[in-house]
């Protein structure tokens, strides 16, 4: 009671409300409880995670976007962390891991500045000064890209996943798929993902997936008697069916006279014989068809030797436009040789238990195709996961012309960088750059942690060798003690880097700018403590 008076709910029953520093610890300890599930795959000695889902599926995978994208995850908090994997997913395709750990890790560390009574928007102002001057000090350690680097690029996003024992197989094959669908303008260099198609197939080895300049379809000629291969190949892309027409109203045809019924099935039969002579007068010999094709009309592309392929994706076909350079037409009366594609052979080939046509030798192909194979399911799942992330590292290095060193060598020099910049920051602010500057050295000491190698020793000699002017230098994961990135080859482009540093920073400002949550549902508002036994 307040002065003898009724007390005011303004919130309806069952909402719970948490407000203060309690507010901020349950939302840091949901971000921190996030960062460390992830954190044991980062890195070439990183390990796996294995997901079941509630229908019994499992992923096995050391992605750090896909992981939590397949945890079903209930606090805010921590859902605004998995948002920070998702943007990194999309924009640079790697460094998802990276990116959750150093949000993690800076609000770890503001949570100490704040119970020395720094206050939280004082933090907030440091770590968006430090993410600026991070991106800064970023440009400065870039590196031009040439092919040859291209390579060393891929090798380092395909390292530490279960594709990294045929790293240089797969690094070639990802460098060669992007550098055919690249334009280059003069002025930009523009690398569209999505001419490169890629299909899974399991069975066999990782070391039988194969680069085709070209398209492959997972889909298997229509007919029996259609020969398997045929090359110099004239390909006719037709989005319309080769069937009898339907008429768009209801039409009841009468007939009176059995030689009336011949005279209709007759008419029937020379209208998609005459489908077919069409497609054939305008050189065609190989038929890829949007619709469906009719049974008989299947039997005359047989007799005169088509090639014949039904219900191709609409994705396919106009990948195929792209490849073999082809039109796709809507009306067979259209059909020209001008509206033709080429492609040196179009084949019917047995991959595992299926049949996969693979259309190939497309002299002007602007689109590709990459088979993966892998001797489980769960294997070509994780070396499909794993060659996006070099496709799209690569693609992301060739289009903006620079890379860093990796092993955790820009972010300890970074690091070092901002630890002499804050000394110029007057006010409270330069603690909360100093703090944003020992947070970035989270990822160096975690490769450290999860190769079994000391943390503590380990940052001390990075530390040592980059105040000796040695800033390309990082974790060496498999002998210990640090390394020249530069000599060792470990390359990554700089936008993953760039974009890991702003998106934590930026979550971790909004996360520590909260100071009351209200949960119209219960069970959102959670204690600290609930994350106690959050393991994975």
């Amino acid at each position: 009671m307040y002065n003898g008076q009724q007390p005011i709910f303004i919130l309806k029953e069952g909402t719970t409300r948490t407000s203060g520093k309690t507010a901020q610890s349950n939302n840091i300890a949901a971000a921190k409880a996030v960062s460390d599930a992830v954190r044991s795959t980062l890195g070439p000695k990183g390990m796996d995670k294995m997901l079941v889902d509630s229908m019994g599926d499992v992923v096995i995978t050391n992605d750090g976007a896909t992981i939590l994208k397949e945890m079903d995850i209930e606090h805010p908090a921590a859902k605004m962390i998995i948002e920070i994997a998702k943007t990194q997913e999309q924009h640079c395709f790697d460094g998802t891991t990276s990116a959750v750990v150093i949000a993690g890790e800076l609000l770890k560390r503001s949570e100490d500045l704040v119970e020395q009574n720094v206050h939280p928007t004082v933090i907030c102002e440091g770590f968006r000064l430090a993410a600026d001057k991070a991106a800064e000090l970023i440009d400065s350690h870039a590196v031009n890209v040439d092919e040859k680097m291209l390579e060393e690029v891929a090798k380092t996003a395909l390292t530490g996943k279960s594709a990294g024992a045929v790293k240089e197989f797969l690094a070639d094959i990802s460098v060669r798929a992007v550098l055919a669908v690249t334009q280059d303008s003069g002025e930009e260099i523009i690398v569209d993902l999505d001419d490169i198609k890629i299909e899974k197939k399991q069975g066999g080895s990782i070391k039988d997936s194969t680069l085709v300049d070209g398209i492959i379809l997972d889909k298997e000629r229509v007919h029996s008697g259609m020969p398997r291969s045929i090359s110099d190949a004239k390909v006719a892309l037709i989005n319309s069916p080769i069937e009898v027409k339907k008429t768009e109203v209801d039409a009841k045809i009468q007939i009176t006279d059995p030689n009336m019924l011949a005279q209709f099935l007759d008419e029937e039969e020379s209208y998609l014989k005459g489908l077919v002579e069409k497609i054939q007068s305008a050189g065609a010999n190989v038929v890829i068809c949007q619709k469906g094709i009719d049974d008989l009309a299947q039997h005359y592309m047989a007799k005169s030797g088509l090639f014949a392929i039904r219900r191709a994706k609409k994705s396919d076909m106009e990948a195929l436009s792209k490849a073999t350079g082809g039109n796709i037409v809507t009306n067979i009366d259209d059909l020209s040789e001008a509206d033709l594609g080429t492609a040196a052979t179009v084949e019917e080939r047995k991959i595992g238990d299926s049949d996969m046509v693979f259309v190939t030798g497309c002299p002007e192909a602007k689109s590709v195709s990459v088979l993966l194979r892998g001797g489980t399911e769960h294997v070509v799942d994780e070396i499909r996961r794993a060659f996006d992330d070099a496709v799209g590292v690569v693609a992301v290095a060739h289009e903006d012309g620079a890379v860093l060193t990796g092993g955790g060598s820009v972010l300890a020099a970074i690091s070092r960088d901002l630890r002499s910049y804050a000394e110029g920051i007057g006010g409270r602010e330069q603690m909360a750059i100093e703090a944003f500057a020992g947070a970035l050295e989270v990822i160096p000491r975690t490769l450290a942690e999860n190769a079994g190698l000391d943390p503590v020793n380990t940052i001390i000699d990075l530390r040592k060798a980059h105040s000796e002017g040695h800033s390309t230098h990082g974790v060496n994961v498999y002998d210990g003690g640090v390394v020249d990135m530069a000599k060792s080859k470990v390359f990554e482009p700089s936008r993953v880097v760039e974009q890991a540093i702003q998106s934590a920073s930026e979550t971790a400002v909004m996360i520590l700018r909260i100071d009351d949550v209200i949960s119209s549902k219960g069970g959102t508002g959670m204690d600290a403590g609930d994350f106690d036994g959050f393991d994975m």
